[in-house]
C-alpha cells in the first residue's frame, strides 16, 4: 500500500504496446501460459502494475481482467500500487523475533513515518516484513534493496536511514554479489 498521503502516480505507457508485442506467445502456445511472465515484464517496466496496464494486457492477449487479478492478487510479488525506489525487509522470523524484530520494525515505521506493507509519500522506501532472510546469524535483521543490516536495535536503525536519506550509504556490492555480514557500528 501507499502511503496515506501518497498520490498514485500514473506512470507513462506509451511503451506498452511495443513491450506486449514483445511478449506474444508463438501460435501453439497457450495464452494463459504467458500471463506471469508478461506482469513480470510489465512490473519491472513500471515498479508496479497500474490498473491500465493490466486492462492492456486483457486487452492484448484476451485474457478476462478477473483472471490477471486473481493472478495478481495471488503472488506477494506483485503490486497494485506505487513502490519506493528503495524496499525495506523486516525479519520476522523466531530468531529475529526472540532478538528484537519488533523493536526494529517499530524503528523504522517511526522514521519513515509508514507502516508495514506502506510506502512513504516520496516514494523513496516501501516496508515489508517477510518470515525469513536466512541470516540467523545477524539477528535481528533487515535488508534494503541487497543490502542486509544486522545486530540491529533502534540507535543503529535510525543511523541506516540517517545515511540513505543523505545518499552516503554503504558502497553497494559488486553485480551478483550480496553483502551478507553488514552491522551498523554505533
Amino acid at each position: 500500500m501507499a502511503g496515506k498521503s501518497a498520490a498514485l502516480a500514473q506512470p507513462d505507457l506509451s511503451g506498452l504496446g511495443g513491450l506486449l508485442d514483445s511478449l506474444a506467445p508463438e501460435p501453439a502456445t497457450p495464452v494463459n501460459s504467458i500471463l506471469i511472465p508478461v506482469l513480470q515484464a510489465v512490473q519491472e517496466r513500471y515498479g508496479w502494475l497500474p490498473r491500465e496496464a493490466l486492462e492492456r494486457v486483457s486487452r492484448r492477449f484476451r485474457i478476462p481482467l478477473s483472471r490477471i487479478y486473481g493472478v495478481v492478487t495471488f503472488y506477494a510479488q506483485f503490486y497494485l500500487e506505487p513502490r519506493g525506489k528503495h524496499t525495506v525487509r523486516v525479519c520476522r522470523g523466531t530468531a529475529c523475533h526472540v532478538r528484537g524484530a519488533s523493536s526494529v520494525l517499530s524503528t523504522v515505521e517511526q522514521v519513515l513515518g509508514v507502516a508495514d506493507g506502506e510506502t512513504t509519500p516520496d516514494l523513496l522506501f516501501s516496508i515489508e516484513t517477510v518470515a525469513c532472510l536466512g541470516t540467523c546469524f545477524l539477528a535481528p535483521v533487515m535488508m534494503i534493496d541487497e543490502n542486509y543490516y544486522g545486530k540491529l536495535d533502534a540507535a543503529k536503525v535510525r543511523k541506516v536511514f540517517k545515511e540513505y536519506k543523505k545518499g552516503q550509504r554503504a558502497r553497494k556490492e559488486p553485480a551478483g554479489r550480496k553483502k551478507y555480514s553488514r552491522t551498523v557500528e554505533q
